[in-house]
């Protein structure tokens, strides 16, 4: 048996904040605006995982009313979604994402975003897609005030 997923997450720019993406820092003088570290990639991998086993999503498990989570790494999220599909009895296949932004260009941090994503799923890396587009400077992506991130997942029952 298995189950797919599908997550989104969106995330204004703002100057003068870290730009953390698929778990790592990426240095840049704009960064995504949020209550936790605001990766809107690892949002939108935690929203598909979450959609895949029908709980919800993000914000019902870590809503950013509570400052439980204010400033948290987004990793910490990735590795608490990753346990609750453990405990439903399912393991991850594969992850496809696509992320778009203008700037910065981040095509050479995508191998050391699937090292991190590798480490708080336990998964090799080539289970681990990351692509990046642009939005041809069409729309607020396209005018450099947002970023989007896009995944879906395939996950196999134990």
């Amino acid at each position: 048996m298995f189950r797919i997923g599908y997550g989104i997450d969106y995330h204004q720019l703002k100057d003068g904040r870290e730009f953390w993406l698929g778990g790592i820092l990426i240095p840049y003088h704009r960064g995504a605006d949020g209550h936790s570290d605001a990766d809107v990639l690892l949002h939108a991998i935690c929203d598909a995982l979450l959609g895949a086993i029908a709980a919800g999503d993000i914000g019902t498990h870590f809503p950013d009313t509570d400052n439980a989570y204010k400033n948290i790494d987004s990793k910490i999220l990735l590795k608490k979604c990753h346990e609750l599909i453990q405990n439903k009895g399912f393991s991850i296949g594969n992850i496809d994402s696509t992320v778009c932004l203008e700037l910065p260009k981040i095509k050479p941090y995508i191998s050391a975003m699937q090292e991190a994503i590798s480490e708080c799923l336990h998964i090799d890396t080539e289970l681990i897609s990351i692509k990046a587009t642009t939005t041809e400077k069409m729309g607020f992506v396209g005018r450099q005030e947002g970023i989007v991130a896009h995944a879906t997942v395939l996950l196999l029952k134990k």
